[in-house]
């Protein structure tokens, strides 16, 4: 009886270590760095996840493939130790349900070191704040800056000085305009069709400034006699158009007192012929008013 007894108990620790070395894997040492794959690896429960890794975590897993088995489900794993030590990737796993590990056999891996014992761990540096000056949202800025710079000076050159002192020249004033054409009627040189288009054109730029517009050319120009600035040249325009040798020798400076720093080309004198050689150039102050 001891003898059957003695061997049903060895029987049955026989299966107990026999059932426990089928349900806990055995999984291959490696050394610290060296991947390790385990194919086929039978597990029960639901389906399993690698834990998220951190910087702290000294195994990576990864799942690789996974496969139906009956009730349970095979993985093909791999796992890479990043520190010498004895580990279990039940750490490493999770449900995709969110339900326990705790039913899983153990999944115990070694990892061993390269290093001699007596080396020397270097000091973690750490993170540290990039400083402000220097830094690449500085040098990023930077580069916006000058690029912008760039492409404005492209699309918009700076003139040069010659360039502004030539369109400053040829920039001349009503009454430096009216200047030879007065020149020409004081010396008798306009037909009476010019002077009487002389004419007009000055009552068409007063009425124009005296807002006139709605009155009748008869009654515009009997009121423009009497202005104070449209007066005196029109007065005397129509002198020399009814008397061309009546009056030669007029004070040519009053005449064009209201023309001065006036824009030439607010009076249309194009069917009046004007010699634009005789009329001189000079530069225009900045900012100056025409009106």
């Amino acid at each position: 009886m001891r003898v059957l007894a003695a061997l049903f108990i060895g029987l049955a620790l026989g299966g107990s270590v026999a059932r426990a070395e089928e349900v806990a894997p055995k999984l291959a040492e490696s050394t610290v760095g060296l991947p390790v794959r385990a194919e086929q690896l039978v597990l029960p429960g639901t389906e399993l996840e690698p834990v998220p890794w951190d910087d702290a975590s000294p195994v990576v897993v990864r799942i690789e493939a996974v496969y139906p088995h009956g009730t349970a489900l095979r993985y093909d794993l791999n796992y890479q130790g990043l520190e010498p030590g004895e580990y279990d990737l039940r750490k490493y796993l999770r449900r995709k349900d969110g339900s326990t590990v705790d039913d899983l056999p153990p999944l115990e891996i070694t990892i061993r070191g390269l290093l001699p014992s007596e080396h020397i761990t270097p000091h973690d540096p750490g993170f540290s704040v990039v400083p402000w000056l220097g830094g690449y949202r500085v040098l990023l800025a930077v580069g916006t800056v000058v690029w912008l710079l760039v492409l404005i000076w492209v699309i918009f050159p700076p003139r040069r000085a010659d360039q502004v002192i030539d369109a400053q020249e040829t920039r001349v004033t009503l009454a430096e305009r009216l200047r030879p054409l007065i020149g020409r009627a004081m010396r008798g040189e306009l037909s009476s069709v010019e002077l009487a288009q002389f004419e007009r054109a000055l009552v068409s730029y007063w009425r124009r400034r005296r807002s006139l517009e709605d009155c009748s050319p008869a009654e515009a120009t009997r009121r423009l006699r009497s202005d104070a600035q449209a007066g005196p040249l029109l007065t005397q325009v129509e002198a020399w158009l009814h008397s061309p040798t009546g009056a030669q020798n007029v004070d040519v400076a009053a005449l064009l007192a209201p023309f001065q720093d006036l824009p030439a080309e607010d009076l249309d004198l194009a069917p009046v012929a004007v010699d634009a050689g005789a009329i001189p150039k000079r530069p225009v102050v900045a900012g100056a008013s025409h009106r």
